[in-house]
């Protein structure tokens, strides 16, 4: 079955950090453009970072310098390194990967990330 796990989820302090991993399974992630997206409650998914089949590396500008997404084929994992942690970080982070030549569009089922005091 080809799918995406997401983990590393769970409750962090303001300014602590957290490692989202993305572990797909039945695809090599090399192939795809590989994007974490989140969700917080009433808000729209946005997208958070991206990396591309060419290793071309995208953040919104609401993580710029605090996030940091990564690839490591030989797990056929993704990673999204989050560095001092806000408190409107709070969201469910999504794994997503997806093809630009076909309409390959795959989804993780979610983990949870609350910054809180």
């Amino acid at each position: 079955q080809v799918q995406l796990v997401e983990s590393g989820g769970g409750l962090v302090q303001p300014g602590g950090s957290l490692r989202l991993s993305c572990a797909a399974s039945r695809m090599s992630i090399s192939a795809y453009t590989m994007n974490w997206y989140r969700q917080a409650p009433g808000k729209q998914r946005e997208l958070v970072a991206r990396i591309t089949r060419g290793g071309n590396l995208n953040y919104a500008d609401s993580v710029k310098g605090r996030f940091t997404i990564s690839r490591d084929s030989a797990k056929n994992t993704v990673y999204l390194q989050m560095n001092s942690l806000k408190p409107e970080d709070t969201a469910v982070y999504y794994c997503n990967a997806v093809a630009l030549d076909s309409e390959f569009d795959l989804w993780g089922q979610g983990t949870q990330v609350t910054v809180s005091s």
